[in-house]
């Protein structure tokens, strides 16, 4: 067993790959914002065996890819970096981060990336999206999210605006925009649809648009739409939606791309479309025939299980025991843990370190132990991260917290 400490704050994140290590019998724990006078007690404290970078989120500052380097660095304990933003922004962010933090590996989702990171100096290896059945699950249908055809998206107009002949912009004239034209209505949950007038060719009628959704909401619409529009950045790989969409019981149309028929079969566990027309075609077609739609969803449901982030986990630790940057390390046999750094006190276990001995140093009962750390018997081993107790949220004074967010550039 390993404990894996994940730099991350956002829901995005938080709850998928570290969900996958715990499934797979590790220990990961969760930083939260991460600053420079944290950095290395977390690291310290924790001891972790492996240190988790990933996607571009607040955690990504420049300042703080420097920080994580020097604090990482001193402790000696490899760092992973998985650049979910390939291959959009692998020149602009990926690659400027990774010449700051000077990961040990890194993990892609664009295969065909993997060597020009080799080329330069770089361990590398594909790792895909993939999704977690405690964020990603279906539900009977909610009144608030129910739709005929839904999508989960942000619009991202400065990126198509920028990148016309883009297959981001492609996929939004093949899946979106015929279906516009022709006044068949789409709900749109994510920022900036909006401003997509003038790339759509029609306005989105403003009771069509919904707005930002919180990551951990997406299932609820995933569930209750009839038909969810899966929009494709590449043709030879997969959004992350792809699979939460499949994984939440949604019944998915998107592109028909290679990388779509790689993992899937059309007409099976999804529905593809190349066409403006095959578009509109198959949305009206299956609108009206919900049996078909009810067989295809349950059989992508069933097709995505292999997909998830614990087989992303256990390859992750595969590739870096195969390249010489973890030591294959046996599973506990109390299972794996997740944990939020922020808010659990934590102790790591030290040799000959005994329960009722932690008990009595922090003067908690050994019950409440138990019960927090899910523990059938008094049975702990040498490395083990027990939570010990909830942490007190800092009480930061009201002019000192407002500072803090006009320097940070929340306004």
């Amino acid at each position: 067993m390993i404990n894996i400490l994940f730099l991350e704050s956002h829901p995005m994140w938080i709850y998928g790959l570290p969900n996958g290590f715990k499934d797979a019998g590790h220990t990961a724990i969760i930083s939260g914002p991460v600053s420079v006078e944290n950095i290395s007690p977390m690291i310290e404290e924790t001891k972790p065996d492996l240190i988790v970078s990933m996607g571009w989120t607040e955690e990504h500052w420049e300042a703080k890819q420097v920080w994580i380097q020097s604090a990482v660095n001193k402790a000696m304990i490899p760092l992973v970096y998985w650049a979910t933003e390939d291959p959009l922004h692998t020149e602009n962010f990926t690659l400027p981060l990774i010449s700051r933090m000077k990961p040990d590996f890194v993990f892609t989702v664009t295969p065909s990336l993997i060597s020009m990171y080799e080329q330069q100096g770089i361990k590398a290896a594909h790792l895909d999206f993939g999704y977690h059945d405690s964020v990603h699950h279906q539900i009977p249908p909610l009144s608030n999210y129910r739709s005929d055809i839904a999508v989960v998206a942000n619009a991202y107009p400065k990126f198509i605006k920028n990148h016309p002949d883009g297959f981001r912009s492609s996929s939004l004239q093949t899946l979106i925009k015929p279906l516009l034209q022709k006044g068949i209505r789409v709900d749109f949950w994510g920022k900036d649809w909006k401003q997509m007038g003038q790339y759509l060719g029609k306005e989105i009628p403003d009771d069509w648009i919904h707005g930002y959704l919180d990551y951990r909401d997406a299932y609820k619409v995933y569930s209750s739409a009839k038909i969810v529009i899966g929009l494709q950045n590449c043709e030879d790989q997969l959004t992350q939606r792809t699979y939460e969409t499949l994984g939440s019981g949604g019944f998915l149309l998107t592109n028909d791309t290679p990388a779509v028929r790689e993992k899937f079969i059309p007409d099976q566990d999804l529905i593809v479309s190349a066409s403006p027309l095959e578009t509109v075609q198959k949305v009206e077609y299956y609108l009206m025939n919900s049996i078909e739609r009810e067989m295809i969803r349950e059989r992508g449901q069933n097709s995505v299980t292999i997909n998830s982030y614990q087989q992303r986990a256990e390859e992750m630790l595969r590739q870096l025991s195969n390249r010489g940057i973890l030591k294959e390390t046996p599973l506990s046999p109390e299972g794996g843990r997740w944990i939020d750094y922020e808010t659990f006190k934590i102790h790591h276990v030290m040799p000959g370190e005994s329960l009722l001995g932690i008990s009595s140093k922090y003067n908690v009962p050994l019950q409440h132990l138990k019960k927090l750390n899910s523990l059938s018997s008094n049975m702990i081993y040498a490395g083990q991260i027990i939570k010990i107790n909830e942490k007190k949220p800092a009480i930061i004074p009201r002019a000192l917290n407002s500072w803090l967010r006009i320097a940070n550039g929340f306004f």
